[in-house]
């Protein structure tokens, strides 16, 4: 029986596909701001709240990932004041989420335990409040939209069909929620958990620092 002429032609695409997923992947593992609210949702708020932060982020690619394909990602390239106010949202977005780090105080071990362990009824809100903090927290963004403004227009042919090109954004919103549940997973677990249940805190406003570094760096570049 002959190949599926139709799998056949979408092979063409994936040295395409390769390359694009390849500089993702390696993005999405450097630390970032994304990292830092991962850590810290999973940390101060349990293994599912950071799950459910990490489908946030994947939520968030997929806004770029909406525009990319319907070609705000050009037009925002052809007007830098649009890409200026992106830019300006993130980094304001990152200085409140910086002072809120800064502030968090030492939990309570039995708070800590509580909040690792099994979902209680009242819980759903401050699930759905960790996914939104992960989404708006991506969706802002600006090293994501500069990355998809970069990444489609360079490596991405615009002769890629639009199903393919899909496909590609489905593939990193994915690799974003799969990487950062996996990070959610980590520093949940019993042996993590014991070093950062009495010192998180700390690692909070450490990460507070490093978002009001990144937010900085956006306003004066």
């Amino acid at each position: 029986m002959s190949p599926d002429p139709t799998f056949s032609s979408y092979l063409v695409y994936a040295p395409e596909f390769l390359s694009l997923a390849l500089i993702h992947f390696l993005l999405v593992m450097a630390p970032g701001a994304d990292f830092a609210v991962a850590v810290r949702q999973s940390v101060r708020h349990g293994r599912r709240a950071g799950i459910c932060t990490a489908l946030g982020f994947g939520a968030g690619t997929a806004l770029h990932v909406v525009y990319t394909l319907l070609g705000v990602s050009a037009l925002m390239q052809a007007t830098p004041w649009l890409l200026d106010i992106v830019k300006w949202l993130g980094a304001a977005y990152l200085l409140y989420l910086g002072v809120v780090f800064l502030r968090s105080q030492p939990m309570a071990v039995d708070k800590a335990q509580a909040a690792m362990d099994a979902v209680v009824p009242g819980d759903a809100h401050s699930l759905r409040a960790s996914f939104w903090t992960g989404f708006v927290t991506n969706a802002t963004n600006p090293k994501a939209t500069l990355f998809f403004l970069a990444m489609f227009t360079t490596l991405v042919s615009p002769a890629t069909p639009l199903p393919v090109q899909v496909f590609y954004g489905l593939w990193m919103c994915a690799v974003i929620a799969a990487w950062f549940s996996f990070v959610a997973m980590v520093f949940t677990s019993p042996v993590v958990r014991q070093r950062f249940v009495r010192s998180g805190h700390w690692l909070e406003r450490a990460m507070g620092l490093v978002l009001l570094g990144f937010a900085a760096r956006l306003l004066l570049v």
